[in-house]
């Protein structure tokens, strides 16, 4: 993939950005460093000029023999030492304000990166193009903006010092400036074409290094090394990770030789100017044209003048091509988020009690896609009302319910709850009606009890609360077993954790979900969706669930997706769905009576167990 260009005036937008994003950080840090950047711009005028002092204050005291030429010699001596104190701690703070503003930027620019993404829809999420944006700006969230900006305040110090420096050869060589700056523009430009290629390239490749992390991470982490191992992926997933290395290391190797060529050449030509220099004002000296002290400080100028006109250039050059790293963040902050439209009047809560649920000619389409996931679905769900969800992959089970707890909005249609359109109701206070467990359930690298708890975060130290829903979701013997109980850190990821089976997880988001139906005020959940909840544990385990799933879902509504008909028969009504449109729909009785779709997968699944 190639990288996007970026305009002049694009790039020029990203200064004022990265500035503002600094001064935000911390503004002390900010202003110490400006004013340290300025004294820091003075001294190298101010030392050469002393330096010029101290040779022609020696020269003249050892001619004159005179004790008042001694000590001024020794004055001149003496400020110079102040003035390599005041540089040598100019040095100092500004390492210590660098590494203050990076600490400080790059925790506040992550999160603004994670508020953003939580801003972002799950079909943003689902849309490799957002992975690319998002991993480009996490990748140069921390350096890229204080980068550019450390460059401006560069950028500064370097003319301010040039200036001097100028002011100072004024009346001794001021031809030599012509030259130096001369020399210095094909690096410049040099350094600008790589930085641009260098930006290109690591841009363009954002794919393929998250390709080179994945096969990294199936080549080393506990969930894929089973099924590597038996059938013998290694070799095949080692090759992949060597081609895509190798062709890393290939381009880089390439901009790396021709910036080492190129880059000697013109700094050799910038050496050859200084030479030049040097010799024509050697010359004048040896003539006696101008003194010693003169030539000590046309020295003294031309090498930091250069180094400052160097500096100048190659902050330029840094600057854009910070500007460019600097302009992904940008791109991912401005990733358009689809809040809804600013309405007259506020939005509304669902009263208190429960409501029934209904979709009306129902349609949605993934963005960037030409086939429909749902396609004109029109179901009722009342109060109360048990329905399951059934049919098979691909059918639009896990779309509707997505578009049910407002992951996604319809494409077309309207979703009701209680009469009220859910575009109306507010999204948070919706949602916390609501409970889920689904069927790619997260493995949260916690406690176990937190595990639990997350399903209400409100009330994530109330223990009892805890420890009840444990029982109810069935999860309280695994807790029982765990060596700190519920304190116990779960997963891989982090030092004395216990890793569960799948069964076993399963039983802690099911136990999650009960926290749901168990939340503040006595009332709880007034609808659960259940994602093939039992599809990693034993039968007798699952008989058990579903005993508690009737006691406490009595009176409240609940959606069950499930391959296994002993569970789907429990429900109220059966919803047959094939390519996201409604095929059948009733009870267990009546659609085996009909005799259609769900007889003959019914009939199939006996079939397995005769």
């Amino acid at each position: 993939m190639a990288a996007p260009r970026s305009s002049s005036r694009q790039l020029l937008a990203q200064l004022p950005l990265s500035l503002r994003w600094v001064w935000e950080a911390h503004r002390g840090g900010t202003l110490a460093l400006c004013f340290v950047t300025l004294v820091m711009a003075l001294l190298p005028a101010g030392m050469a000029w002393v330096g010029r002092s101290i040779i022609d204050g020696v020269v003249k005291a050892s001619s004159t023999g005179s004790e008042d030429d001694r000590r001024l010699a020794l004055g001149a001596i003496a400020l110079e030492f102040a003035l390599a104190l005041v540089l040598l701690g100019g040095r100092r703070a500004q390492t210590y304000l660098r590494n203050l503003l990076r600490a400080t930027l790059g925790n506040l620019l992550n999160r603004r990166l994670l508020d953003k993404a939580q801003l972002l829809e799950l079909t943003q999420f689902e849309d490799p193009k957002t992975y690319d944006l998002l991993q480009n700006a996490q990748r140069d969230a921390a350096t890229r903006p204080l980068s550019l900006a450390l460059a401006t305040l560069m950028l500064v110090r370097s003319i301010i010092t040039l200036l001097t420096l100028s002011a100072l050869l004024w009346n001794i060589a001021w031809w030599s400036v012509i030259p130096l700056a001369l020399s210095s523009i094909p690096e410049f430009f040099f350094e600008t074409k790589i930085s641009g290629e260098a930006f290109a390239l690591s841009t363009g490749r954002t794919q393929d290094s998250r390709r080179l992390t994945y096969l990294e991470w199936a080549l080393t982490r506990d969930t894929h090394v089973k099924e590597v191992k038996l059938y013998g992926l290694a070799p095949l997933l080692l090759d992949r990770h060597r081609a895509l290395y190798e062709r890393f290391l290939s381009e880089d190797q390439s901009l790396a030789r021709r910036q080492f060529f190129l880059g000697t050449l013109f700094a050799g030509l910038s050496s050859l100017s200084f030479y030049v220099c040097y010799a024509a004002v050697g010359y004048r000296a040896a003539m006696g044209m101008i003194s010693v002290g003169d030539l000590t400080l046309s020295i003294s100028a031309f090498r930091q003048g250069q180094g400052a006109l160097e500096d100048v250039l190659s902050s330029v050059a840094g600057m854009y091509e910070d500007a460019l790293y600097v302009s992904n963040l940008g791109a991912f902050f401005a990733i358009p988020t689809t809040a809804p439209a600013p309405r007259l009047l506020p939005a509304r809560v669902l009263p208190p009690g429960r409501f029934g649920i209904e979709l009306q000619d129902v349609s949605f389409r993934y963005p960037g896609r030409d086939t429909w996931a749902i396609r004109h679905l029109s179901l009722t769900i009342a109060p109360g009302e048990k329905l399951a969800l059934v049919g098979e992959n691909g059918a639009g089970k896990s779309t509707l319910i997505k578009l049910l707890l407002r992951l996604y909005e319809p494409t077309e249609g309207t979703i009701r709850f209680g009469g009220i359109d859910v575009r109306e109701l507010d999204v948070e206070a919706l949602r916390a009606r609501l409970g889920a467990v689904f069927q790619d359930f997260v493995r949260y690298q916690l406690t176990a009890g937190e595990n639990i708890a997350l399903g209400d975060v409100s009330r994530l130290g109330a223990t009892e609360v805890i420890d009840q829903a444990a029982v109810d979701g069935g999860a309280d013997e695994v807790i029982a077993a765990l060596p700190k109980k519920r304190e116990t850190m779960l997963g891989t990821w982090f030092e004395d954790a216990q890793e569960l089976s799948g069964g076993q997880w399963q039983k802690l988001a099911i136990a999650r979900s009960f926290m749901r139906l168990r939340s503040a005020g006595g009332e709880g959940a007034d609808l659960l969706i259940l994602d093939e909840p039992t599809a990693a544990i034993d039968a007798q385990a699952e008989f058990e669930l579903f005993e508690r799933f009737r006691k406490f879902t009595e009176g409240r509504s609940a959606i069950i997706i499930s391959h296994r008909f002993s569970t789907v028969r429990i429900a109220d009504r059966i919803a047959v769905l094939e390519h996201g449109q409604l095929l059948e729909l009733g009870s267990h009785d009546a659609l085996l009576a009909a005799d259609r779709q769900y007889a003959h997968l019914f009939k199939l699944q006996a079939r397995g167990y005769q």
